[in-house]
């Protein structure tokens, strides 16, 4: 078969050397969008729609200011109208800023969860298209930190995996609350859609924090008994509006020390619906939960704050060939498939699609 291939290619022509190219072309696009993933820009394409990530920092330079409201422009509506309503205008009444809530030792944790949720509703969604923060997943979790803080300083409105983020940073000092990402891929309408969440574990019932367009498909009490009764919620809620579940990523617990270079696992298990079946896929999920109460029973889970924390790991700078970037990625896991122990359909209405 290599060597057909290989004489077609010399042919110029044909429909072998066509095959070939389209073949290619798949895998090139298939690899691209896995490197997107990679960085944190797995959303870089929502349903089909594209939308922009801020990489300048704050304050917004000019470029991206205005290349925001061009692609407000063509996203909304009303088009044009909305942004010279909005520009055109020098007396915009003042947005309340949202304070940070305050969580007293006292307080029991399903409390400070809802406390937290509120504040991460009240910084709203951004709907303009454009990322306010650059947000790359290969960064150690002492960075991502510093993000949260300014994103908590800055109170701008923000996506599904900046919630995450903040969610990490302001349930830090929870040690009796595990936290874990949890991502969603669906199908609607001819394309893909993605969202991520903040699965959180309290006195062995799940539950999850975020934000989305979509009020079921954000936050949820920590009162699932297993964790595939809380995936299967989500499913629920993303059927209600036409959306078919495709795959699940699930990552490992996360360190509660803001200090800690550890990468975040995002995707210790990838789990396919379609492939697994819905028996395998529940049985898949409990395997999941399991993994994690092992980790933490033998104390190799997330280190707390004080005890557990290292000299040799006190700088927030590592190099790329840090052994925990290279642990991280070996241990994913394709769909239903066993880790192995490494060393150490709603109508189209007027082409309108529903976003979540």
């Amino acid at each position: 078969m290599d060597a057909g291939m290989s004489s077609s290619r010399e042919d110029g022509g044909g429909s072998g050397s066509a095959v070939v190219r389209r073949s290619e072309a798949r895998e090139g696009v298939a690899q691209r969008e896995e490197e997107q993933e990679e960085d944190g820009d797995e959303d870089l394409r929502d349903g089909g729609v594209p939308f922009f990530v801020n990489r300048g920092g704050l304050p917004i330079d000019v470029a991206t200011w205005e290349r925001m409201w061009k692609h407000v422009a063509k996203i909304h509506p009303d088009g044009e109208k909305v942004a010279l309503k909005i520009r055109g205008v020098n007396d915009l009444p003042k947005i309340p800023i949202p304070s940070v809530p305050t969580l007293q030792p006292s307080t029991v944790i399903p409390e400070r969860l809802e406390a937290i949720q509120r504040y991460i509703r009240e910084l709203q969604y951004n709907h303009t298209g454009t990322q306010f923060f650059e947000i790359k997943k290969s960064r150690p979790l002492t960075g991502l930190m510093d993000l949260a803080k300014e994103m908590t300083k800055e109170a701008l409105p923000i996506k599904c995996l900046e919630a995450v983020i903040l969610g990490i940073y302001l349930t830090n000092n929870m040690s009796t609350l595990e936290r874990f990402p949890i991502s969603f891929k669906t199908y609607f309408s001819g394309n893909y859609f993605r969202h991520i969440v903040l699965g959180v574990n309290f006195g062995g019932r799940y539950g999850a924090l975020g934000i989305s367009r979509r009020e079921d498909l954000m936050y949820k009490t920590p009162t699932f008994r297993t964790l595939s009764d809380l995936i299967f919620d989500y499913e629920v809620a993303y059927r209600r509006c036409w959306h078919t579940l495709k795959k699940v990523k699930l990552g490992q617990y996360v360190s509660h020390d803001p200090h800690s270079v550890e990468q975040i696992e995002w995707k210790h298990s990838i789990l396919d619906l379609e492939k697994l079946g819905r028996d395998d896929f529940r049985k898949e999920l409990e395997r999941h939960s399991r993994d994690m109460r092992l980790k933490i029973t033998k104390g190799t889970g997330p280190p707390s704050p004080t005890k557990d924390r290292k000299k040799d790991v006190s700088s927030p700078q590592r190099s790329q060939s840090s052994p925990h970037r290279r642990n991280s990625r070996i241990e994913r896991r394709p769909s239903g498939e066993k880790k192995t122990t490494e060393p150490k359909p709603m109508p189209d209405l007027n082409g309108y699609q529903i976003r979540v």
